[in-house]
């Protein structure tokens, strides 16, 4: 029997094999700078993190929005309080006025007051509480006991005498006794009664200025038309004395030293109060400006400013008549306009003389 070689199994190599029985798979290519990395996935405690950050961001939201809101509704509680104050204190004055029109003026007097201690501001009430207030010293409420001294001698039965004297002293227009008197008066009890306290300064000051703008004493007027104004706004004649007043005494200062100011400021005094007069002097406004326009008119003709000097002469003409500074505006007028010189006629048919022309010298024959 033949040899034969004993066959053992053989493993199969090469490109004959298959190659998913043999070979491992590819391994996944590195990452490049290019391909982005991939998040890692956040932590429960970043998580929450977030949560409660958004939660703070709409509970700030919410808040915000609530309190732009409660303000907002705050104004608009406010300028409607503000509104029904205002329209409280409109009926108040015009219920008040109409008091004072059928003779309550007590009642007038308290209406005016509460709108006063409301609004201090409140416009026009300081001078209705300042009428009726003269009202009521006119026509006095209280029935006096005793018979009234015009003449203030200290008081001391209380408050409600001391008010009753000087109601009755502003009732007999004796201003400086009846300030006397509420001087007094605050002294005892700086709370009695203080808003006609108040009106009854203001009437007697404001008076009492007047009285002494009319006396020459234009100073103390001054002063108490200033303190009068304390209590309440002056009207319009005594506000436009006191102001006279002023450029009376300011043109004054320059008397005797400057008459071009003494005429600016006597200009105006003139327009409105002429008579206007200090008891220092004895002249009134329009007597100081019709002297300062001739004492003007006296520099200026001095100066052969002649022209100037009739301006001057002719204003203080046209105040008061004056003989003499007639004369001198006349002559002023006559130095500033002179007279043109006019040829003297030439006789009719006769020719004018003409000059004989001068011979000249030949030269022989």
């Amino acid at each position: 029997m033949p040899d034969f070689e004993e066959t053992q199994p053989t493993q199969i190599m090469g490109d004959t094999a298959p190659t998913h029985l043999t070979q491992e798979p590819p391994a996944p290519p590195p990452p490049s700078d290019e391909t982005p990395e991939t998040p890692e996935p956040p932590t429960p405690r970043k998580r929450r993190g977030r949560f409660w950050l958004g939660a703070l961001a709409l509970v700030l939201i919410l808040a915000l929005g609530g309190a732009s809101g409660y303000f907002a509704g705050l104004g608009d509680r406010k300028n409607a309080e503000k509104d029904q104050i205002g329209q409280v204190l409109a009926d108040q004055f015009e219920m008040a006025a109409l008091d004072m029109a059928e003779g309550r003026y007590g009642q007038a007097r308290q209406r005016f007051e509460y709108i006063i201690q409301v609004d201090p501001n409140y416009p026009g009430v300081t001078e209705a509480l300042t009428e009726v207030m003269l009202k009521l010293s006119i026509t006095p409420t209280v029935t006096p006991t005793v018979t009234p001294s015009l003449t203030p001698t200290p008081d001391l039965r209380g408050a409600q005498s001391i008010y009753d004297r000087a109601t009755q002293l502003v009732a007999a227009g004796d201003w400086n006794g009846a300030i006397t008197a509420l001087d007094e008066l605050r002294k005892e009890d700086p709370t009695y009664q203080s808003a006609n306290v108040d009106g009854m300064y203001y009437i007697c000051l404001r008076n009492l200025g007047v009285d002494n703008i009319a006396a020459g004493n234009l100073e103390g007027a001054i002063y108490n038309l200033t303190l009068a104004e304390r209590f309440g706004p002056l009207d319009g004649a005594s506000l436009g004395l006191r102001d006279g007043a002023r450029l009376y005494l300011t043109g004054a200062t320059f008397w005797e030293l400057d008459w071009d100011q003494v005429i600016f400021y006597f200009s105006q005094v003139y327009q409105s109060w002429p008579n206007l007069w200090d008891a220092s002097s004895g002249m009134t406004a329009g007597e100081r400006y019709r002297v300062a326009n001739v004492k003007l008119g006296d520099k200026y003709f001095g100066e052969e400013k002649y022209c100037l000097a009739e301006e001057s002469y002719l204003i203080a003409l046209s105040i008061a008549p004056d003989n003499e500074v007639n004369n001198k505006a006349q002559d002023a007028g006559l130095r500033c306009r002179p007279p043109t010189e006019t040829p003297e006629p030439t006789p009719t048919g006769q020719a004018p003389t003409e000059p004989s022309p001068t011979e000249e010298p030949g030269n022989g024959g």
